[in-house]
């Protein structure tokens, strides 16, 4: 509670909650639209990823059919992964195209043929009306490193079917895309146990 409202009668408190809640009740009742959602998490903090296969569960939970694509990380093999099992492949398809973060696989040309294999998976989901929800997971540190450009991605968004939600996740999201996204949500680091404890990726955490 603000120090605001806690200097507040009973009284007070309840009209100002009353008013509150008709404010909210009227913007609720003026946003009637609906429409597919290009979907943006960026930012150097952590739950990019995580955020995403939040919006995956309700998804499928909804009964909608869903892909994944990832970009950087298909070397690891997530718990994530093992959950979503059950909706494969009648509700959900996964693709893991990458082979991990450059510094790892040090071939920029193999990273770059991925990186856009990986995108012409992604456009055969995102073409395709019969996916409500298509997940494009690290493909902003594809975008950031270089190994694709975004007028490509921009074209690809543009022709997707116009109810199809997609998300695109990684640090580094270029400024083109943001513009052009529906919503966009920055992860901003404040601390993390690897950078000022040394504490190394553990399961249930990180993957």
């Amino acid at each position: 509670m603000d120090t605001q409202s806690s200097s507040l009668s009973y009284e007070q408190y309840q009209k100002k909650m009353k008013r509150r809640q008709e404010v909210q009740k009227e913007r609720v009742s003026k946003a009637d639209k609906e429409k597919g959602l290009i979907i943006v998490h960026t930012g150097n903090g952590k739950g990019k990823t995580t955020a995403g296969l939040g919006m995956v569960l309700r998804s499928l939970g909804q009964g909608y059919k869903v892909a994944i694509v990832q970009f950087i990380k298909g070397a690891w093999e997530p718990a994530e992964k093992a959950v979503l099992q059950p909706w494969v492949p009648q509700q959900l398809e996964f693709k893991a195209m990458g082979e991990g973060f450059t510094w790892e696989t040090q071939d920029r040309d193999r990273d770059i043929a991925k990186a856009t294999e990986a995108w012409q998976q992604a456009l055969t989901y995102l073409q395709n009306p019969e996916f409500r929800l298509v997940f494009l997971d690290e493909i902003n540190v594809a975008l950031k490193l270089g190994y694709l450009q975004v007028e490509d991605i921009l074209a690809g968004l543009s022709n997707k079917p116009q109810d199809s939600h997609v998300i695109l996740t990684g640090r580094g999201a270029p400024e083109a895309l943001i513009e052009a996204a529906d919503l966009v949500t920055e992860m901003k680091l404040i601390k993390h146990p690897f950078r000022e404890q040394g504490v190394k990726a553990q399961p249930g955490i990180e993957y």
